[in-house]
């Protein structure tokens, strides 16, 4: 898998998932940063990293969105691409328009930094590969603006199209449905709160992480694999 991470003013979570993209892969990936105009060739995915992108002004992830590296990567993602997006990650890929929703301040106004356990509610898509449904897993959060909003319809809209791809068990933030992340229509855009790069090592206290990271290498080998016998 080749991977690029896209890195912004504010960025915080860059080297982090660059870390897991490594353990993952054998392979450190493309750093790329926002002021470039283009991705490095013959990528498999793309990682919008958490962090404070331009200080979080005006609104979370907002002017990072407007940066010339994310008219690359929505051309990467509307081409097939594989793209997440962890917490602020998640933020610019919804003001991208990648993704549905908004992400609005935390119900509890406060920012909320511990465990969260979530479900996983599918595994009908390379970054929930490695899972199974209905699992229960353990991946931090660390936000202040983690509040996914969304109508009754989009809620029912998402469910019926089974893009939910993790819910909260013990909602941190006041999200529609109790979701923690969600899949784009194609189910090659993956946006998450909870950050699963920071869940990869024994030493951060559990290792549910890892195995989103490897499921999509293991993923992306196959469908590879596929196109190359086709």
């Amino acid at each position: 898998m080749r991977a690029a991470v896209i890195v912004f003013p504010g960025s915080n979570c860059d080297r982090d998932i660059a870390v897991a993209l490594e353990r993952a892969t054998g392979a450190p990936p493309a750093m790329v940063w926002h002021k470039d105009a283009d991705l490095p060739t013959g990528l498999d995915f793309v990682a919008v990293p958490g962090g404070f992108s331009f200080g979080d002004y005006l609104r979370c992830g907002a002017i990072a969105a407007r940066a010339p590296v994310m008219r690359a990567v929505a051309d990467f993602a509307r081409g097939g691409g594989h793209v997440l997006g962890v917490c602020n990650g998640f933020q610019i890929l919804i003001e991208a328009g990648l993704l549905p929703g908004a992400l609005m301040r935390n119900a509890g106004l406060s920012f909320v930094c511990r465990d969260a356990r979530l479900k996983v509610e599918t595994s009908a898509s390379a970054f929930t590969a490695g899972y199974s449904p209905d699992e229960v897993v353990t991946i931090p959060v660390a936000h202040h603006d983690g509040n996914f909003f969304a109508s009754a319809d989009l809620v029912a809209r998402l469910e019926d199209e089974d893009r939910i791809a993790f819910r909260y068990l013990d909602n941190p933030n006041g999200s529609a449905a109790d979701i923690a992340g969600v899949l784009s229509e194609n189910r090659r855009v993956l946006g998450m709160m909870p950050h699963p790069e920071r869940a990869v090592d024994p030493v951060h206290g559990g290792t549910d992480g890892a195995r989103l990271f490897a499921g999509l290498e293991a993923a992306l080998g196959e469908e590879a694999g596929a196109r190359a016998q086709a």
